[in-house]
């Protein structure tokens, strides 16, 4: 499979010599574990229209990224969320001028394991599932057994999102958090294969990484509201209710062979990587 090849090419990666010059023509990017295999996708397009060029995708998760950003330890932060305000003002005491770039959009899908016979779930019953509040399949018209709550790890961007948009409900007052028994997984991939084994497990990640092998559950707005599949189209049109921009970030406005990479991710070409990786392209 494509994703699974881009992905074991983008652990290699963590064996080359880190941070080069932004002048050498080569790139470090890291950080979002949703967008490291688009992110090596476009590395490799890239290389092989410029093979005096030479990118380095690594993940870890989006707050790796913007760490190595501000302490200059990359050229390019990719990041599933949106820099916050104090990593901004640490950014700045470091002499560091994040600059956000949209590059695709994302849907997050919730998955469970193909046998499990929930299909659909409100928003409310998501928040009730992760929270805890929920805790047996039963109450959803599934089979009498205990709910294994499956998470991305605090430093991700997608659990970031997954806990604002959800369990808080864009509510900054909220003081929502995951249940005790989340299981905190380091990436999307723990995830899916921790879903793919597990009949009574839930989790989430960016669609990119559906397989046959896990069941994205549709969802809906509230009760009111038609239940929505994780697909690119409803991610386009604004029905699937869980969906997010996704960033890289620069120090300042990129220049030189930095920007020559980025050009060519926002470019007609890249955006067609973006949709051949299962993302949403924002340029047509």
């Amino acid at each position: 499979m494509l994703k699974k090849l881009l992905f074991i090419l983008s652990v290699t990666s963590l064996t080359i010599p880190a941070f080069a010059s932004k002048d050498s023509g080569s790139i470090q990017v890291k950080g979002s574990d949703t967008m490291v295999n688009l992110g090596q996708a476009w590395a490799e397009k890239y290389m092989e229209k410029n093979p005096a060029k030479f990118i380095a995708v690594t993940g870890g998760g989006s707050g790796t990224g913007l760490s190595s950003l501000i302490s200059g330890t990359c050229d390019i932060a990719m990041s599933s969320r949106n820099i916050k305000e104090k990593e901004i003002a640490f950014a700045k005491q470091k002499g560091i001028n994040p600059n956000e770039i949209k590059a695709a959009l994302d849907g997050l899908a919730v998955v469970v394991n193909p046998k499990n016979p929930v299909s659909a779930v409100t928003a409310d019953q998501l928040a009730a599932i992760f929270t805890g509040r929920a805790t047996n399949w039963k109450e959803f018209g599934g089979k009498d057994e205990k709910i294994v709550i499956l998470s991305r790890e605090v430093n991700s961007g997608t659990h970031v999102y997954f806990k604002e948009h959800i369990l808080r409900k864009n509510d900054p007052n909220s003081k929502e958090e995951f249940a005790p028994s989340a299981l905190m997984l380091s990436s999307s991939q723990a995830i899916a294969d921790e879903v793919s084994g597990n009949p009574a497990a839930i989790g989430y990640y960016g669609m990119g990484y559906i397989s046959k092998n896990q069941k994205p559950l549709s969802i809906a707005k509230d009760e009111n509201s038609e239940y929505e599949a994780p697909t690119i189209e409803n991610v386009i049109n604004g029905k699937y209710p869980i969906s997010r921009p996704l960033f890289l970030y620069t120090d300042g406005i990129p220049e030189g062979p930095v920007k020559d990479f980025i050009d060519f991710a926002l470019s007609r070409e890249g955006q067609d990587i973006v949709l051949a990786t299962d993302f949403v392209p924002v340029k047509k």
